[in-house]
């Protein structure tokens, strides 16, 4: 029964529209010269912003749940993967990506467009090994940027140098790759775009601590994901500043995204991207997903308030700091990155316990599902840790089985049963259910 109203989400065309011109965009720029290149979705992307207004980037991971949607045509990208001789306990985006290059098909139609370079950063355990072989396939020039350096907590001045000098180490290399001249004026706006992108994506998730929250985490799926596209673009930070105005006021006149919320869960890592009706089975319920981890820290930047609550990062240009030449950007984008939530639990899951118990008490969660999620060794690293953590706290919690890219690891009616299950332990009933 719907306790709150709720209506549409005013950008979501926009949003479609946004993600739909990047793949295209990526797939014709050769048209007119310009220049591809692809990487993760952590991949320091302002960097290549620095070769022009005509550099256009395929990251690795948003395009295999691109495809993990598509289940004809990921399937056969998994085939092709298998057949090339690798196990299916690999990564599922790494493997949809690699099946795709293998095929030569390309989800928006047409051949699979080659890069002109691949870049990379290596934290997770995937990461190198995915474009150092896509580079063998393609024959195409690799760089990676090594920001393995320990959390954030502990980053001393050696490590962000480490880090900052690779950066601009790989500022010479592709310059001579492409034998484009680079352009400092581009980079540092470019990491401008950035901070802005992800400290207002941090913002918007802040304003779902309001009850009803005025977004569903199915919903924040395709708005979260353009900062995994290009997250130093102009046209990404100035959609994440229309977004935030709309979900301020939706918060202002009490708009729920799920109408008759009485409960908030919480969930962990990617979902499995072919069965995202597991969100809307909750709403069943009235229980709405308020976010994640994954969602909130995979691109948002935060930090701890003055107050001790968890909120959006500061950025340099809000603290007044003028940034001036391409050494001084470059470390303050290091830094900026290495802050990152989702790059803390690489190095001890008890960081990553912390961050969810801060969001189950701000956020005011009921309970937490865990997507024990064999798609992805490095979110799903610690996970079961996770679990004992939250409920040595005294948090319900829950975890289902799934792969967040290959459908074949997926049980929706075991799924749902948990959910079943775990909705009456927290002592909610169904409001209603289908024929």
């Amino acid at each position: 029964m719907a306790k709150y109203p709720t209506e549409p989400l005013k950008c979501w065309k926009k949003a479609k529209e946004l993600r739909e011109q990047y793949y295209l965009n990526y797939a014709r720029c050769k048209e007119t010269g310009g220049i591809r290149w692809s990487g993760s979705a952590w991949a320091l992307d302002a960097i290549p912003a620095g070769l022009g207004n005509d550099v256009y980037s395929l990251t690795g991971e948003p395009y295999g749940a691109a495809v993990a949607l598509d289940k004809k045509f990921n399937q056969e990208c998994q085939n092709a993967a298998e057949s090339a001789g690798f196990a299916r306990d690999l990564c599922a985006y790494m493997r949809t990506y690699w099946g795709s290059i293998y095929l030569d098909k390309y989800l928006f139609g047409g051949p699979f467009p080659k890069p002109d370079f691949n870049f990379q950063t290596q934290i997770c355990c995937s990461h190198a090994k995915w474009y150092q072989h896509a580079s063998k396939i393609e024959n195409t020039p690799v760089n990676f940027i090594d920001v393995s350096v320990g959390p954030y907590k502990d980053l001393t001045e050696e490590r962000l140098m480490y880090v900052t000098n690779q950066g601009l180490e790989s500022i010479e290399w592709m310059e001579k790759i492409t034998g484009r001249k680079y352009n400092d004026e581009l980079f540092i706006e470019a990491v401008k775009n950035e901070m802005r992108s992800t400290s207002l994506w941090a913002e918007i998730c802040c304003l779902n601590k309001a009850k009803p929250a005025p977004l569903d985490e199915k919903t924040m799926y395709s708005l979260y994901v353009l900062a995994t596209l290009s997250k130093s673009s102009k046209w990404c930070a100035d959609f994440y500043e229309e977004c935030r105005d709309e979900v301020k006021d939706r918060v202002a006149r009490g708009i729920a995204a799920v109408p008759n919320e009485r409960a908030r869960v919480m969930s962990d890592t990617q979902p499995p991207w072919a069965f995202l009706k597991v969100f809307r089975y909750l709403e069943e319920y009235g229980a709405v997903s308020i976010g994640s981890l994954y969602t909130f820290g995979l691109e948002g930047i935060w930090e701890t308030k003055p107050d001790g609550t968890w909120g959006p990062r500061t950025t340099p240009m809000e603290l007044g700091i003028e940034i001036t030449t391409r050494e001084q950007a470059m470390k303050l984008y290091c830094d900026w990155n290495l802050s990152k939530p989702q790059w803390q639990h690489f190095y001890d899951p008890r960081l990553k316990t912390e961050m969810m118990k801060t969001i189950v008490k701000e956020w005011g969660v009921d309970g937490v599902m865990l997507h024990l999620n064999r798609g992805c060794e490095g979110l799903s690293l610690g996970i079961m840790e996770n679990r004992l953590g939250l409920a040595a706290a005294g948090i319900p919690v829950m975890t289902y089985e799934g792969n967040m890219g290959d459908d074949r690891e997926f049980d929706m009616g075991r799924t749902q049963n948990r959910v079943d299950s775990f909705m009456e332990t927290l002592n909610i009933k169904r409001d209603f259910v289908h024929a």
